[in-house]
């Protein structure tokens, strides 16, 4: 039964990783990312190098050999040619003895071919690990410079998005401040318009009073026209009556 404690942990680790990798900045992962590729790539080639320097130690080793090859060879020569050369003089105890000593070079020269069929197995195999090692290395190369080139363009993506992060919090900053402190164009047609049916409302208002003073005025004129019409009219009633009565008295004198 899996340990509760352990299981927990694990899912608190993962969520942990998870919220990391949610507040982590793009550019700083790109660079992580991007210094892991190296360090494959340089781990990929540092190996390829060992097995290639294998190989060129193995070069260098066959050819000590090959060269110690030779001179045995010689000198093996050189000794049989100084005993067959002592065994013609009579000399049987020198002639044995450069032939033993030819024996010996000949010990040394079977060993020494020895030696040299096994290196040349063993720099086979070399040779080949070494092939591989370099197409390798070759491909790693070209995945290497695949992935700086989409992490390049990466990072051109994430200076393009901050600059249009920037711009965007920038019109939302110029937008918060022109709706918190700049009138709108409606509000401001609305004012305008406001003073402007104010203006007119007051001179309508202005426009009326002067128009009720001159009806005042005139009314006033037509009373005292009316007055004084009134008065000639009692005027003439009164003449008219004076002479009714005067016209009545000269008849009863009569």
């Amino acid at each position: 039964m899996a340990n509760p404690f352990s299981k927990g942990w694990n899912y608190l680790k993962a969520s942990l990783d998870q919220k990391i990798d949610e507040n982590a900045d793009p550019k700083v992962q790109i660079h992580q990312a991007a210094e892991a590729a190296k360090k494959q790539h340089q781990e990929i080639t540092q190996h390829a190098a060992a097995i290639i320097g294998n190989k060129r130690q193995l070069e260098m080793k066959l050819d000590r050999l090959l060269k110690e090859r030779d001179t045995l060879q010689d000198q093996a020569k050189q000794a049989i040619g100084m005993a067959d050369s002592a065994a013609a003089e009579g000399h049987s105890a020198r002639s044995a003895e450069y032939t033993n000593t030819a024996e010996v070079f000949a010990s040394q020269l079977v060993a020494v071919e020895q030696q040299i069929e096994e290196l040349k197995a063993s720099h086979h195999q070399a040779a080949q690990a070494a092939e591989q090692a370099q197409q390798k290395q070759r491909e790693s190369e070209a995945r290497l410079k695949e992935q700086m080139a989409q992490i390049n363009q990466m990072q051109a993506q994430v200076d393009q998005a901050k600059m249009q992060e920037a711009s965007n919090e920038a019109m939302g900053a110029l937008s918060s401040a022109s709706s918190d402190s700049v009138p709108t164009l409606d509000a401001v047609r609305d004012k305008i318009e406001r003073r402007y049916a104010d203006a007119l409302g007051a001179q309508e208002l202005a426009e009326g009073s002067m128009t009720s003073r001159m009806d005042e005025i005139a009314a006033a004129g037509r009373d005292m026209k009316a007055a004084v019409r009134l008065e000639q009219i009692r005027a003439e009633l009164g003449g008219g009556e004076e002479t009714a009565a005067l016209e009545s008295g000269e008849a009863e004198e009569r």
